[in-house]
């Protein structure tokens, strides 16, 4: 209910936008083609990095988290429901805030703390959450701080992609690149993490979303400075 409702307020929003694009955006030869979008190889390759490591580790500290906690370590299903519940409503809350940061640091300043902070302490969250069983204020309280690292690149995420292609090709290169990546190492998050814990080697997986992020981070690293770009100008005022 929320959701539909939350639809018919974005549709009227929507409607009441100016249009991003121009008549000779549209019709430009290669415009909405993959020729075109791959005349901007640099902004494929950050893209599908940065969503790489940036989408497993969402579903990581979101989707499947919660069958960690009831798994690994060892809490009731409501219980881990309710801790959950309680974790991503407060995620949800922090989103504007990090948004209002990046204002203040720069989008590619809070992707490099995102891309460092996620390669750093993905192991060690990872491995405090599993042995934090039964106190269930600690277990919160990590799940915050790796929400707290998550939100620094969800908050802003939308946008840095955006700004890295040119009105003609953004919405292929943003959608197409976002949704292989998130397909490939955000949708299987669940898959793997299981598949480590069902040969033996759970820690394994603590790694695996280490070094996704280590790759987002190079992908941030080589990021072209959106304000050089300057492809968010052409939209009329």
């Amino acid at each position: 209910m929320i959701g539909g409702l939350a639809a018919i307020i974005a549709l009227f929003l929507r409607r009441t936008l100016h249009e991003t694009t121009s008549a000779s955006d549209r019709n430009a030869k290669e415009a909405g083609s993959l020729a075109g979008m791959l005349r901007h190889p640099r902004s494929v390759l950050v893209t599908l990095g940065l969503t790489a490591g940036g989408s497993l580790i969402f579903y990581t500290f979101t989707t499947y988290m919660q069958k960690f906690l009831v798994n690994t370590v060892g809490y009731a299903p409501k219980q881990a429901s309710l801790m959950m519940m309680v974790a991503l409503f407060l995620y949800m809350l922090a989103q504007p805030v990090f948004g209002a940061l990046s204002d203040r640091i720069g989008r590619r300043n809070q992707l490099l703390a995102f891309g460092v902070l996620g390669t750093l302490f993905t192991l060690p969250l990872m491995r405090a959450i599993s042995g934090s069983g039964g106190e269930a204020w600690v277990t919160l309280s990590l799940l915050l701080a790796a929400l707290a690292i998550v939100s620094l690149y969800t908050s802003i995420s939308g946008v840095v992609k955006a700004e890295l292609f040119p009105v003609e090709v953004r919405a292929l290169g943003v959608g197409l690149c976002y949704a292989i990546a998130n397909a490939l190492f955000g949708g299987s998050a669940e898959y793997v993490g299981l598949s480590f814990k069902n040969a033996g080697a759970e820690g394994g997986f603590y790694w695996y979303v280490a070094a996704l992020m280590a790759v987002a981070l190079v992908a941030v690293i080589c990021m072209p400075d959106p304000r050089r770009l300057r492809h968010m100008e052409h939209a009329p005022r």
